[in-house]
């Protein structure tokens, strides 16, 4: 009888520790060993460990840091360690957004990651001018048309698409909170990040006669002063009007505040390295939340799953905020259709088609 072949061996390279937090890189690479089992991964593991039992993962390649943020002594770690291992896989697979460092990365891609095949998964793209200077490392894949135009058009040759998706078991669907209405904004302190242009919104609805409680779950980036910047967006809300939000910080049952909410509010003016669809705007339909975008061009994936207004358009978007309050069997309609939208345009089956696929096509 036959022995069976040895599974591939696939470096997963990141540019921090899957423990850094939910990073659109790491939960993207996350979805891919939940969804490819029989693959052999290595990845990047933070050292020391950190958090209770049970919720790292087992295995990985250590590296240094004190919080699991990609610092700079973290990507150096990383770049390093990469260099080695990629010597040693069947693939890499590289799963980073393009941001200020990859153009220099890019243009050393092959003293770095060797001359094997290289497949890069692009989350987003922090500011289109630097793919003046930016090359492809090998197959390019991003997560919306839009963005693969972009990289087209910059030259990058092979790009293909696949959307991102979500475990469905951790996301189920929930009937609608009973109470005061509850208005969700997840998201960065970015300028153009849509925190103030939730709030900006949430004003327009609340004078129209709106009554809601807003909560704004901000999620801080390395060197903040998140104190502050919680503060200056209480100012904001105090200015424009509203009863005082709860500001948070990081939040441990996100599937529960999900629950908890009536409308998740999206409204940024650019995504600015986010993922092309926002997790969190696929968990929020996922749970069957309604959610209201700016609308961006990544955002076109998602069809008439999501209203979405003119980019900047507070009065716009507070007006679909209010319809959705006040008219439950919208509401209805739409929190049905983005479940439905997740499960047939981001399932895991069609995720885990498309890259065994290309792992298929790559390793051949």
């Amino acid at each position: 009888m036959a022995s069976r072949p040895a599974p591939s061996r696939v470096l997963l390279f990141t540019s921090g520790p899957w423990e850094g937090g939910a990073g659109a890189d790491t939960q993207l690479a996350a979805s891919i060993t939940d969804c490819m089992p029989d693959r052999e991964f290595l990845w990047f593991s933070r050292w020391p460990r950190h958090g209770p039992p049970g919720t790292a993962r087992a295995g990985g390649v250590p590296l240094v840091s004190r919080d699991g943020a990609p610092h700079v002594p973290e990507r150096l770690q990383a770049a390093l360690a990469g260099s080695v291992l990629a010597r040693r896989t069947d693939l890499v697979h590289a799963i980073l957004t393009i941001g200020g460092t990859y153009p220099m990365f890019s243009r050393l891609r092959r003293g770095l990651l060797g001359r094997g095949p290289v497949i890069h998964t692009v989350p987003g793209v922090m500011d289109t001018a630097l793919l003046e200077r930016a090359r492809p490392l090998g197959v390019t894949v991003a997560l919306s048309e839009a963005t693969a135009g972009q990289l087209r058009a910059a030259g990058f040759g092979d790009v293909r698409v696949i959307p991102p998706t979500i475990p469905l078991e951790r996301w189920p669907w929930r009937p609608r909170a009973l109470g005061a209405p509850l208005v969700l904004f997840a998201g960065h302190h970015d300028p153009a990040g849509g925190a103030r242009e939730a709030i900006a919104a949430a004003a327009q609805a609340h004078r129209s006669g709106a009554r809601f409680r807003l909560v704004l779950a901000m999620r801080g980036r390395p060197g903040q002063d998140e104190r502050a910047l919680n503060n200056g967006l209480r100012a904001l809300a105090a200015r424009e009007g509203l009863p005082p939000p709860d500001v948070l910080g990081h939040v441990p049952d996100m599937p529960g505040l999900l629950a908890a909410a009536d409308v998740v509010l999206f409204p940024p003016r650019s995504l600015g390295g986010k993922a092309d669809v926002p997790f969190i705007v696929l968990e929020a339909l996922a749970t069957g939340r309604p959610v209201v975008l700016s609308d961006l061009p990544q955002f076109a994936a998602l069809g008439s799953a999501a209203p979405r207004a003119p980019v900047g358009d507070a009065v716009h978007t507070g007006e679909l905020l209010t319809r959705l309050l006040e008219q439950p069997r919208r509401w209805e309609m739409l929190a049905r259709r983005g479940r439905a939208t997740v499960e047939e345009r981001f399932g895991p089956d069609r995720f885990r088609t498309q890259y065994e696929r290309l792992y298929q096509e790559s390793l051949a």
